[in-house]
């Protein structure tokens, strides 16, 4: 499980989550969204939600394994659980440009803002892929510019 968060990661992308809030963004608390996903109790049943569940855990940080178990396997040879829990980059923000579904595909655009380090602000811009097998959809992977 993650750490508790320091007084600087409240003043940044943690105050909604702390407040109740879940941090993707959506304005629904975080038990009613991203928690069930990233506690196991629920699978994701859009492409929308996982991704939305997945930019979570890169922003909480210490959810390499469900990183890892939402990778589609063929596309996540290499990653470590250890590797995925690291959290990089104090993601501030995410918007969900499109979405689409067609049978067992989906696609997500989405655009995260997050601040670095040394506290420089970037943003990333994906084209997300998705795959369903057996009822459960998995990251294939995405078309990243970052910024």
């Amino acid at each position: 499980m993650p750490s508790i968060p320091s007084k600087e990661d409240l003043k940044k992308g943690f105050l909604k989550y702390m407040t109740g809030l879940c941090i993707c963004g959506s304005n629904k608390t975080k038990s009613k969204c991203c928690e069930r996903f990233l506690s196991g109790k629920q699978h994701a049943v859009t492409p929308e939600q996982l991704m939305r569940s997945r930019y979570s855990a890169y922003a909480l940080g210490g959810y390499g394994e469900y990183l890892l178990k939402t990778w589609f396997p063929a596309t996540a040879q290499g990653l470590t659980a250890e590797q995925l829990s690291e959290r990089t980059l104090d993601w501030q923000e995410l918007e969900v440009l499109s979405k689409s579904q067609k049978g067992d595909e989906g696609q997500v655009v989405f655009r995260a803002k997050y601040f670095c380090e040394n506290g420089k602000e970037g943003v990333m811009s994906e084209v997300s892929s998705f795959k369903r097998v057996k009822g459960h959809w998995y990251y294939v992977g995405g078309e990243v510019e970052a910024g």
